[in-house]
């Protein structure tokens, strides 16, 4: 006789959340915007608030080139940084 007893046999297929999850920069598309954000970063001592210019660039690159999800800048938390220049490119896109 087992002592472990089975309920149900309810299977669990994970999947990845909805957001968070992007596919890794395998050929190195945007490695040079990473790299200028990291290097905003350590330069102000990881105070992230003083590289927002170039996160949103970095981010820019990787939804141009479909490694995360398009997502308006505004909610992204950068409407302050848009200008309209900026902008129109981004919704030819």
């Amino acid at each position: 006789m087992s002592t472990a007893m089975t309920f149900g046999t309810k299977s669990f297929t994970p999947r990845p959340p909805d957001k968070g999850a992007f596919p890794l920069d395998h050929f190195g598309e945007c490695k040079g915007f990473k790299e200028k954000f990291m290097k905003c970063l350590r330069e102000n001592s990881f105070e992230n608030a003083l590289c927002r210019q170039e996160s949103k660039e970095y981010l820019e690159c990787r939804m141009e080139r479909q490694l995360m999800a398009k997502e308006p800048l505004e909610k992204l938390g950068f409407k302050d940084l848009i200008d309209e220049k900026s902008e129109a490119e981004h919704n030819k896109l």
